[in-house]
């Protein structure tokens, strides 16, 4: 049998980043260092064979001449908008908001047809901090579409240990597709 050494163990009380969870549908840009282009969902590349994902296929061609600012890399953001989950109330416009917001909140090095998800918090973990984010959430509506009062919840990241980690403000104690009986 092959010793498999233990890992370290990262220290909770590091710098964690909190930002608004949206309720789209997950996509990511990827591009190679010789400049392939590829568009793609949570979980596989799309195509015009494969399939679409709620039209992200069709406007990330639409907008790849911008979106080659990203570089190099696979850049995941959300896809979200008109019936797209909750929808936001943004009628007949989608959007897509960049995860990293270390990365892209600056506006002027971002591909202009990008959003990026809202920061809410960005200081070392604290449990109580991350429950009053959410409620501040709850009570106020979203930061990504200000006047929508249903949001979603919240997304931690732990930059530390690069994970992440979320919390909603409905159902949040039951695993996702749970369904009773």
């Amino acid at each position: 049998m092959e010793h498999i050494e233990f890992p370290k163990i990262a220290r909770l009380t590091r710098e964690c980043i909190i930002t608004e969870k949206i309720d789209g549908t997950n996509g990511c840009i990827g591009i190679g260092e010789d400049g392939t282009f590829l568009v793609g969902s949570k979980s596989r590349w799309l195509s015009p064979t494969s399939g679409d994902n709620h039209g992200f296929l069709l406007w990330a061609m639409t907008n790849k001449e911008e979106l080659m600012k990203l570089g190099a890399g696979i850049h995941y953001g959300e896809w979200w908008g008109s019936s797209i989950q909750r929808g936001y109330g943004l009628k007949n416009e989608k959007r897509f908001s960049l995860f990293n917001v270390s990365r892209w909140a600056d506006e002027t090095i971002r591909p202009a047809c990008c959003h990026i998800v809202p920061e809410l918090w960005r200081g070392i973990f604290n449990t109580q901090i991350a429950d009053e984010q959410l409620n501040i959430l709850k009570c106020s509506g979203s930061l990504a579409s200000p006047g929508f009062m249903r949001p979603e919840g919240i997304v931690i990241f732990h930059t530390a240990q690069g994970y992440l980690f979320k919390k909603t403000i409905e159902k949040d104690e039951q695993p996702k597709g749970f369904k009773k009986g």
